[in-house]
């Protein structure tokens, strides 16, 4: 009984020696960017993008929780408007501020709070001097466990 024990218990450390190994490959930060292109005028892109109460009309993410609870504040567009959202396991929740915005930029800053807190650096969402327009979101941050195991 004791032998059993004891070998179960060098399997378990022989497996942890192996999991941290691995995770110590890993880089200690993330970077996950999505881009679409956009076939409209500027002047069409600002007003939705700078306004976070229009978010719902072009986020992926809004239609992932139809219950999600939405909060808004500050500006009512542009630098100084806040987004807040609470949802559920696949939305999390978070808080979006708007910290520079100008027809050639609008520039967020990203606070995650659930299911893991993150908050990565400001990030420009848009560059409407390119043609066509893209639109780039970039999410940059220190990596945690979960995502070092992830290999994302």
């Amino acid at each position: 009984m004791l032998e059993t024990i004891a070998i179960i218990a060098l399997v378990i450390v022989v497996l942890l020696v192996v999991v941290l190994a691995y995770a110590a490959t890993r880089p200690d930060t993330f970077r996950v960017q999505r881009s679409t292109t956009i076939a409209t005028s500027p002047e069409k892109i600002f007003p939705l993008v700078s306004d976070l109460r229009s978010h719902g009309a072009w986020s992926p993410w809004e239609h992932k929780d139809p219950g999600m609870k939405r909060t808004y504040s500050g500006a009512a567009s542009g630098k100084g408007a806040v987004y807040e959202w609470d949802g559920n396991k696949n939305i999390g929740q978070g808080r979006m501020e708007v910290t520079d915005a100008s027809p050639s930029k609008v520039v967020f800053k990203m606070d995650f709070l659930k299911p893991f807190e993150a908050h990565p650096p400001p990030r420009s969402r848009w560059n409407p001097r390119a043609t066509p327009r893209t639109s780039r979101r970039t999410l940059l941050g220190p990596s945690m466990v979960p995502i070092a195991f992830s290999g994302r």
